[in-house]
């Protein structure tokens, strides 16, 4: 009778043959672990920061061309400070700029623009590359469980199946976990960069 095992002990590769933890499967699953905890983070982190950067009030652009028309640039500039959004710093800056050449405000109202923008982005590479390495690293995880399973057929003269089909599951579940990590932080840098580019536009 083969012993049943659990759910967790098979995440982490527990052999109920040799009733050891595999190390490998450790060392992947961990490292998973952290990727996913990371991945979390900076998708919740950065769909906060995009939130804020959407918000403002509705009628913002049409208050600040009150106020300079009316040549009340201070207010105007306490409008911008009191918003906190990427289009009140760059109207901030472009009316510090008011009485100087056109071509100078729009390069610093660009300028501001940009700098904005990689705000926006930032740390969105590591949903990117997690996305990328977590699958691998499952990959990696299974061709090395694998490895050992035949390992152990070749010293054997004979073999069971239970012992080998056990071997190639414990190898299989890095791959899952790496595909499961992998897909979710996709998933959720595809998001991130829409809701961006949503803000740029």
């Amino acid at each position: 009778i083969s012993e049943q095992i659990s759910l967790w002990q098979l995440i982490w590769g527990y052999d109920s043959m040799t009733q050891h933890y595999s190390l490998t499967s450790i060392i992947v699953m961990s490292l998973l672990f952290t990727f996913s905890l990371i991945a979390i983070y900076v998708f919740i982190e950065r769909f906060l920061a995009v939130q804020r950067a959407l918000q403002g009030e509705s009628d913002f652009m049409n208050k600040i061309n009150e106020y300079v028309s009316q040549g009340k640039l201070d207010t105007a500039k306490s409008l911008c400070q009191s918003t906190e959004n990427p289009i009140a710093r760059m109207v901030e800056k472009g009316i510090n700029r008011i009485g100087k050449p056109m071509k100078d405000i729009t390069t610093s109202v660009e300028n501001v623009g940009k700098l904005e923008i990689s705000k926006l982005e930032r740390r969105l590479s590591m949903l990117a590359t997690i996305s990328g390495v977590a699958p691998m690293l499952g990959f990696l995880g299974t061709v090395l469980g694998m490895v050992k399973v035949f390992q152990e057929m070749s010293r054997e003269k004979t073999f069971e199946i239970a012992s080998l089909s056990s071997g190639i599951m414990e190898a299989m579940i890095t791959t899952v976990g790496g595909l499961i990590v992998g897909i979710v932080a996709y998933m959720a840098y595809n998001y991130l960069v829409s809701k961006v580019e949503k803000v740029i536009h």
